[in-house]
Parts: structure tokens; sequence; C-alpha cells
């Protein structure tokens, strides 16, 4: 669990870093960037980006529980399928061993019907 929770963290962390570096690195001049800065509280921008984040992480929440639940199904599903492919086989498995069994034997009588006949 301690992954997750590290993998979250990093995200939001990467995610806040990235919006900071997109934010000072746009193509604009400094008096543009002033009057941005001026405009909108570097308070509010941070709290745009807190609320960002824990919608992030919400989401990841969300969709790692339902990423569980259909590995699941998933896995449930297959492990049927596969019981019933052994049930639909194993019948044709026996018939097919007995058919081989009587090639071989037929093979053997046949053998010694070539052997008494040199």
């Amino acid at each position: 669990m301690s992954r997750a929770k590290s993998l979250v963290l990093g995200i939001v962390v990467g995610g806040a870093v990235s919006a900071s570096v997109a934010l000072l690195t746009t193509p604009s001049s400094g008096r543009e960037l002033r009057s941005r800065f001026k405009e909108q509280d570097l308070r509010e921008m941070l709290h745009h980006l807190k609320e960002d984040g824990l919608r992030l992480k919400r989401q990841i929440t969300e969709t790692t529980k339902e990423s569980a639940v259909l590995i699941k199904d998933l896995t449930q599903d297959i492990k049927q399928s596969v019981e019933e492919w052994k049930q639909t086989v194993e019948p044709h498995q026996e018939s097919i061993h007995n058919y081989l069994e009587q090639i071989e034997s037929s093979l053997k009588d046949l053998e010694e019907k070539v052997k008494q006949q040199n």
C-alpha cells in the first residue's frame, strides 16, 4: 500500500511542479507575468493547485478500485473458461488415448505377422 501512496504523492507533486513550471515558462513578457500574478493571488493559485491535486487523488483512488474489481472479475472468468475447457476436452482425451492404444496394439500384431512370414 505504501507504493500506491508514494505513487499518488509523486503524481500530485509532479503535477504541481509541472503546472508551476508551465506557468513560469510561458512565452510572455515580465510585465504580463507580473500583472497576471497581481490579478491572481499566489494563495488562490496554490488553492486551485491543491484542489486539482485532491481531485486527481480521488480519481486515481476510484480508478484503482474499479481496476481491482475488473481484474478480479476477469480472473474469475478466465478460471471458469479454463475449467469448462478442461471438462470439454477430458472425455475426448480418454477416447484419443484409447484410440492410440488400439493403434499400438494393431501395429504390434502387424509386426508379429510380418516376422512370422519372414
